[in-house]
């Protein structure tokens, strides 16, 4: 039996109306830190509790790359008394703020596809946090789109969560119980991120993104990408967590703890993470018998600039430019997930007919996940 060939047909981007520069964000957590400075000044004398350090603008770039973030809430976020978001919990009648943006992003990936709610077969919400733990967030997107059939999940492998759904609706085609598919990124990171914690306070924003996968010989968009080969990897690490999760009730921390945000080990998710990369691209164009040469791009993570550049650097054996590894974490921040898909949905239709790239995301697990794709029109 012939395997049934698979194309990404159609992409698509939702970008939140309010952003955060840097300058901003450095002004609301200096306000902070002297506020927190003051009042525990007794305190920080005795050495009871650590003084805090400010922040700037010129740091956040050069530490990270990252010149602004997209959020939800603007507000929140900025004012020093609160520190995070206001994202109102609406009732159980309405649709939740995750499905909404998700389905945004879903119906412009499917208009790029030339494809309607009618044709799909499932949705698979894929993302590095979830709104609630059930009902599937991708069983209310089904149900707000309009899809009289079909089925869906969510996927929660962090960062990786995008690559990860990619692989799982690529098998679902090939294996016949789906002919088209919808993978979405609805992250909304700012409701995760610790905003008073210098080390990531800058390092997050929320987006979503969608992407159609169906078969190829139904596929009738103008811009469609062969998936030449999926690859996926897991490696235990506590160096990126998020301990948030429905046992925190019982426990006397609660939910309130440092640790049921996102934190991380920077300095080792680099060096550990880098290279483990660079490896499974190589390896896995290898076994697809395409030279790092031939690749035409690299659409990566968009986690830190500086690990993006050492990344392409070992799998092409050489620095990359900005065409062959597109940036866009300068203007979105990390968006977990949907990093790699923004960077494809922007910076893929001036490639010809035949030209080749990885579509790679990694993160918290850890976990890598690749993507081989060839564009046939």
């Amino acid at each position: 039996m012939t395997q049934q060939s698979v194309v990404i047909s159609g992409t698509g981007l939702w970008t939140p109306s309010e952003s955060i520069t840097n300058e901003e964000l450095a002004i609301s957590f200096n306000e902070y830190v002297r506020r927190h400075n003051e009042r525990y000044a007794a305190e920080i004398e005795r050495g009871e509790v650590e003084a805090l350090g400010v922040s700037d603008a010129a740091f956040i770039e050069k530490a990270s790359g990252i010149k602004q973030r997209y959020v939800l809430n603007k507000e929140g976020v900025l004012d020093p008394d609160r520190m995070y978001p206001y994202l109102p919990e609406r009732s159980d009648e309405e649709m939740s703020i995750q499905a909404e943006i998700a389905i945004k992003a879903v119906k412009q990936a499917l208009e790029n596809a030339g494809r309607t709610v009618d044709d799909l077969d499932a949705v698979l919400v894929a993302c590095s946090n979830m709104q609630r733990a059930y009902p599937a967030v991708a069983v209310e997107v089904q149900h707000y789109l309009g899809m009289e059939r079909g089925w869906g999940y969510d996927m929660n492998v962090a960062c990786s969560a995008a690559t990860f759904g990619l692989q799982a609706a690529v098998d679902a085609i090939r294996t016949g119980s789906a002919k088209c598919v919808v993978v979405v990124n609805p992250e909304i990171t700012s409701g995760h991120l610790c905003w008073t914690d210098r080390d990531c306070h800058f390092i997050f924003g929320d987006v979503s993104t969608a992407v159609v996968l169906e078969r190829e010989d139904d596929a009738t968009s103008a811009n469609q990408w062969r998936v030449l080969g999926t690859r996926l990897q897991t490696k235990f690490s506590s160096n990126i967590r998020n301990n948030f999760g429905f046992l925190n009730r019982c426990d006397e921390a609660g939910v309130g703890a440092r640790d049921k945000l996102f934190r991380q080990e920077g300095r080792k998710v680099f060096k550990e993470v880098c290279p483990m990369v660079a490896e499974q691209i190589l390896s896995h164009i290898g076994d697809l018998n395409i030279a790092p040469g031939d690749l035409n791009r690299m659409w990566l993570h968009q986690a830190n600039l500086s690990m993006n550049e050492l990344i392409a650097k070992r799998v092409l054996g050489r620095p990359a430019d900005r065409i062959e590894a597109p940036v866009i974490l300068d203007e979105y921040a990390n968006t977990s997930s949907a990093g790699s898909i923004i960077a494809f949905h922007k910076h893929n239709a001036d490639l010809p007919k035949g030209a080749q790239g990885v579509i790679c995301s990694f993160g918290a697990g850890y976990s890598i996940g690749s993507v081989i794709v060839e564009r046939v029109v």
